[in-house]
């Protein structure tokens, strides 16, 4: 019998389904097909909002843990606000599939893959226990491969410390390719990887450990590359310096500076920052001039404590701020720096990333609903008071029809209007809220 919580996994799944956009559901349409799921052929609002209920009713919980985690492999949907919500499933799947320990082989995933063990004394921070060493003779570590500029028939065994985030780049003939960048250290030095492909970006993780044959050393770019002859496979640890592990997280991201100093750099300079999420904009479609195109822009202001700054993300660099919220405290690597009428900002690049560091805190306050913003079945924006601030807040349809006390119907908005300059004491989280419940 599970000891998974269905009510809990439905509302993960509800959750992780509104972050999706209607690309991404059709890829998930299409692996429940592939499983013989009867889907259909058009995707309703009803066909969204009844999913996960319909996805447990079929193939049971654990089975649509698996469902849901490989169709996020699939899209990709790698980020903290799609993952935060599945990894806890994921972890307590592998425990329930694995049961009692009952011998000192390290324990598997239903990939096969190495999950890590607590060993809180290494200190590289690994969750594996250390590996017995490969033999001299099959071994290469990085700092022999830097001077003598070739692995031959040996094999590399490193940590991937960073993995950057999976992006597009055209070829001379102007064909589409993917790649993906990786700051990888052994017990000797650190190393940047370029990855060519995207069929291996699910399967290689933070923090695991790997053995590499037949990469490609560019010594003149000092980066090794991984192309489709390049054989890589998971195995133990090894005991990685701290100092080589800091060497390995600066190879692909961009050193991380305050916004005070930001502020006095040259134009074009790439940094990292790190900061407090105070107000995220709407997306919008910008005329691009030289290009004759319009492409899609999204800002946030972003406070540190030396200060404030806007960062814009453009085109598909929008997508790194779902699961993020105002209040979060989010890490945003390889951005550059923009003059503008006098003005700082910073801009997406190819390589932005955005890792939430700390989640907004929780609050319970009262509010006062006096407009509607935005709203489907699945979701809405509620325009409410706050004391005396007026605020846009994020809320799923389930939880503001269950909190104002009406179904969930194709009259809802019309009902909700008249029930405006309603009040309620409501759970919120940064932007959105958890829970609601109107006050008589």
């Amino acid at each position: 019998m599970s000891n998974i919580s269905e009510d809990e996994w439905r509302d993960a799944m509800t959750k992780i389904f509104e972050k999706l956009n209607p690309d991404q559901y059709k890829t998930v349409k299409e692996l429940l097909n592939k499983y013989g799921y009867d889907s259909p052929t058009k995707m309703t609002a009803k066909f969204k909002r009844e999913l996960p209920e319909k996805l447990i009713q079929n193939f049971g919980i654990e089975k649509s843990i698996h469902l849901v985690n490989e169709a996020m492999n699939k899209i990709p949907r790698n980020d903290p606000g799609v993952q935060d919500l599945l990894r806890p499933f994921m972890d307590k799947l592998k425990r329930q599939e694995e049961g009692p320990e009952t011998s000192s082989q390290p324990k598997t995933d239903s990939a096969g893959a190495e999950e890590p063990e607590q060993n809180q004394g290494a200190s590289s921070g690994s969750a594996h226990s250390p590996q017995k060493m490969l033999s001299p003779d099959l071994r290469k570590t990085i700092r022999d491969l830097k001077a003598s500029g070739d692995l031959g028939q040996k094999v590399l065994t490193v940590k991937v410390v960073q993995k950057s985030n999976l992006f597009q780049y055209k070829t001379k003939t102007n064909e589409t390719k993917f790649c993906f960048y990786l700051g990888v250290a052994d017990e000797t030095d650190a190393i940047k990887v370029v990855v060519f492909g995207r069929e291996r970006f699910p399967a290689i993780e933070e923090g695991h450990f790997y053995t590499i044959r037949d990469p490609l050393m560019d010594r003149q770019e000092n980066v090794l590359k991984v192309t489709e002859r390049t054989r890589i496979s998971e195995t133990g640890s090894l005991e990685i310096p701290r100092n080589v592990e800091l060497e390995a997280e600066n190879l692909i991201f961009s050193p991380v500076c305050s916004i005070r100093d930001i502020q006095s750099f040259e134009n074009k300079k790439e940094v990292s920052v790190k900061g407090t999420v105070k107000e995220i904009g709407v997306i919008k479609s910008i005329e691009m001039k030289a290009k004759r195109m319009k492409k899609d822009k999204q800002n946030f202001e972003l406070e540190d404590g030396t200060g404030s700054i806007t960062v814009d993300l453009w085109g598909e660099d929008t997508k790194h701020l779902s699961g993020i919220s105002n209040g979060d405290v989010v890490l945003v690597n390889n951005l550059k720096t923009n003059f503008f009428n006098g003005r700082v900002s910073l801009n997406s690049t190819d390589s932005t990333r955005i890792i939430k560091v700390q989640s907004a805190p929780v609050q319970d306050v009262n509010i006062t609903i006096i407009g509607i913003s935005k709203f489907d079945m699945i979701g809405a924006e509620l325009e409410v008071q706050i004391k005396n601030q007026v605020k846009t807040l994020e809320v799923s349809s389930a939880v503001l029809a269950k909190g104002v006390g009406l179904c969930l119907e194709d009259d809802f908005r019309a009902k909700l209007l008249e029930k405006l300059n309603l009040k309620a004491k409501a759970q919120i989280q940064g932007n959105k809220i958890n829970q609601l419940k109107a006050l008589d």
